[in-house]
């Protein structure tokens, strides 16, 4: 029987991904040195680093490589020829839509002023309810935003590449984002990185919002023009929260950190309880594609 090699990169994912087939050899392999074999069939990389150590593949004979993350941005130039490339799809949306409603929240219920002031001032805050909610981008995460704002009450609708009722949520096509954002409160940001999709959102858009919108941001940073976002901010015109940002890391001193109206979190919207359990049965899936000759799932790129 040939044996099916996996690499993973600490010895807590291989003890999760147990019980394995017949003729499975697991080795922990973090990608910080050289390659233990020259032959490993599927290859997962840390979390949130297969952009910085793909490189470490080259003279590497593997199947698949089973990325941590949903985001793969920057990866394709990297890997070499002859790989299959697969994101980890099914594994995070469900915590980062978690993320998303939840600084949604707390920026519309002044939590953030409350838990920062320790005094006991009340305030008369903005709802979600009866709040005008769009989610650009309607892939996996925006539509796990989608499901978790449907018990909050708000007029729902998504912004994707084409028109379409799906879910029941009304999808405006990207050529009609203008039309959208002018009639927008709360808008969610959910697109992947991509040369298409840097600064998605500009000072047009920004524009377009009316005053006092808020920005929530869980895809990448680069979706937004950071200096657009900045002035207007500064004018008061609108309100953001953002998980991921561009630069990222944000460095000591950005005026995000300290601007009044912006909650910033550290780009942890998959970084929950719920990922261990779930890379670990997405992994196990992969094991079983390959053992039975299947094609693997999540697969985004192949060099």
């Amino acid at each position: 029987m040939t044996t099916l090699v996996v690499s993973v990169p600490a010895p807590e994912l291989a003890a999760d991904i147990e019980p394995l087939p017949e003729g499975t050899e697991v080795i922990v392999w973090a990608m910080d040195g050289p390659a233990p074999r020259d032959d490993i069939d599927l290859v997962v990389p840390p979390y949130m680093s297969a952009h910085d150590v793909v490189r470490r593949l080259e003279g590497v004979r593997t199947r698949l490589v089973q990325s941590q993350s949903i985001g793969y941005e920057g990866v394709e130039e990297l890997l070499p020829v002859g790989v299959a490339f697969a994101n980890a799809a099914t594994v995070h949306e469900t915590s980062t839509a978690e993320l998303a409603v939840a600084l949604a929240l707390t920026v519309q219920r002044h939590l953030d002023e409350f838990a920062r002031e320790h005094t006991w001032t009340r305030v008369f805050a903005d709802s979600l309810a009866d709040r005008r909610v769009t989610v650009l981008g309607y892939g996996g995460v925006g539509k796990a935003i989608a499901a978790r704002l449907a018990p909050f009450e708000v007029e729902l609708r998504a912004v994707a590449s084409r028109a379409r009722v799906e879910n029941g949520v009304p999808v405006a096509a990207i050529e009609d984002l203008h039309a959208v954002l002018a009639d927008t409160e709360i808008l969610f940001l959910a697109l992947p990185g991509s040369d298409a999709t840097r600064n998605v959102i500009g000072d047009a858009e920004l524009a377009a919002l009316p005053d006092g919108a808020l920005v929530v941001n869980v895809g990448r940073g680069p979706l937004i023009d950071t200096d657009a976002l900045v002035a207007h901010v500064r004018r008061g015109r609108i309100r953001a929260a953002l998980d991921v940002t561009d630069p990222e890391p944000l460095p000591d001193g950005h005026p995000l950190w300290t601007l009044p109206g912006v909650l910033v979190s550290p780009h942890v919207g998959g970084a929950t309880s719920a990922m261990r359990p779930r890379i670990a049965r997405l992994v196990r899936r992969q094991i079983g594609h390959l053992v039975r000759g299947e094609e693997p799932e999540n697969v985004v790129l192949r060099t």
